[in-house]
This record gives structure tokens, sequence and C-alpha cells, in this order.
């Protein structure tokens, strides 16, 4: 019998380095996929729809929230991100794990909704080095980093809503520990059950 996937929430203020540890996550283990965004903001260079985002228009997006299509919807920085109900689902049904990047409002949602969801949150070592590392991406105006800054910090009074924290200051360590959390939930009893059901039969009759 196929054990049901489990769903990962990873947030973190932008700059912590959230979606580098999640493609390495990734790379490092099978079974687990990121669930991809639709969003209303404007596709950049070397973004491929579908695969980076579900690119939409304002209208298109509305449409969605209207069928209650949405796990969870958010507007950041003047544009609109939503996960698919649809698509988390079907993967979960398939015992495939899935991660959502989202910000912990979006977390709110997800879990008032989806309880056995196991969120994480990724802090930066400081607050010095999370400007440096939005500097660093020469993407934004001072302006937009001051912005994202003033946001980060209330992004992180968040913390403790979730279920693990993890500091990203080694970028490996980091990996490691956020690697560690997806293996044990893999291995908890409600899923080894299903997983292991013929050999447990075998065993204890």
């Amino acid at each position: 019998m196929t054990a049901k996937g489990q769903l990962f929430i990873v947030s973190a203020p932008s700059g912590a380095g959230k979606t580098s540890l999640v493609k390495a996550l990734l790379a490092a283990l099978s079974g687990i996929e990121v669930s991809v965004s639709h969003t209303t903001r404007a596709q950049r260079s070397g973004e491929k729809p579908g695969v980076d985002y579900h690119f939409s228009d304002a209208g298109g997006f509305q449409k969605i929230i209207e069928e209650n299509g949405f796990l969870e919807h958010a507007t950041v920085f003047g544009n609109s991100y939503g996960t698919s109900r649809t698509l988390v689902e079907d993967k979960l049904a398939q015992g495939i794990d899935v991660v959502l990047e989202i910000d912990w409002q979006g977390a709110q949602q997800v879990r008032s909704v989806m309880a056995d969801s196991c969120s994480i949150f990724v802090l930066p070592p400081s607050k010095q080095v999370l400007e440096d590392r939005l500097k660093g991406r020469g993407q934004d105006s001072a302006e937009i980093i001051e912005q994202r800054m003033r946001t980060a910090v209330d992004e992180m009074s968040h913390y403790n809503e979730y279920d693990f924290l993890l500091v990203n200051d080694d970028f490996d360590v980091a990996v490691n520990e956020l690697t560690g959390i997806i293996e044990s939930k893999r291995l908890c009893m409600q899923r080894s059950q299903l997983t292991y059901s013929a050999l447990i039969k075998q065993l204890v009759n």
C-alpha cells in the first residue's frame, strides 16, 4: 500500500536562502517535489511557465480564488501568488512529498485546512547578512531592499508558529538539517505502518 505523501511548508524572509536550500534538498532526496505556484508577476528572463511559476493575469487568478482553487494565496509587493489545491492533493495522493515555499500568512492558511502539514522556518544568521544577500542579487533598488528588510523583521517574528527552525549560516549544515527533517517525517509510525504493511503482517501474525 502506498502511503500518502507529506506536505512540507518552508518559509523564510526574502534573502535567507530558502530557494537554494530547497533546490539542494530536491537534489539530495527522491520522491519529493516543489509545488509550482500561480502568480500574476511578470515572467522574468530565463523563467519557464509551468516550471518556475504558472503565470496568470489578474482576471484568471481571481477566477481560481472564486472557485476555491487555492490552498493559500496572497499579494506581495503588488503581485499575487497562490498554491493550487488540486495539484498539491494529486501529488500527495500519489505518495509524493510536496514542498510549499510560502510566507507565514500562506502557512497559516494551509495549516487551517491541512493540519497534518509539517512547517519549517529558515532564519538568516544576522540582519546584516540578510541585507548583504539582498544587495548581492542585483535585482532590486535600494528602496525595494529597504522595504524587504522591514518586511523581513515582521516575517521573522512568526518563527515560533512553525514545527521546526533552522538557521542558514553554513549552507551545507542547513541542507543536512532540512534533509533530516524530511527523512524523520518519512519514518513516522503512521506512514511506516502503511509502507511496510505487508512485512508487518508477516512478522506479527
